[in-house]
């Protein structure tokens, strides 16, 4: 069973769009900004994790949680 991807949708510090930050991206970060940025990010996150279970969470400046999306992927053999 492969292992669970996480992610982390967070305001920047800076005030200019979001980071989505995880362990399985190859620079360990992506910045996105305009008026869809979050969202973007987690498109991002939900189609590159499609094949395996992930866990995406929304978070608010102070780092709490204010959503999260899990996704579990259920194959079944031929």
């Amino acid at each position: 069973m492969p292992p669970m991807h996480v992610y982390e949708v967070r305001p920047r510090k800076d005030h200019r769009g979001f980071d989505l930050i995880s362990d399985v991206l190859p620079f360990g970060r992506l910045w996105y900004a305009g008026p869809n940025a979050a969202a973007n990010a987690i498109g991002y996150a939900k189609f590159f994790s499609r094949s395996h279970d992930a866990v995406i969470r929304v978070c608010y400046e102070s780092g709490n949680a204010r959503e999260t999306h899990e996704q579990a992927v259920d194959f079944t053999e031929w």
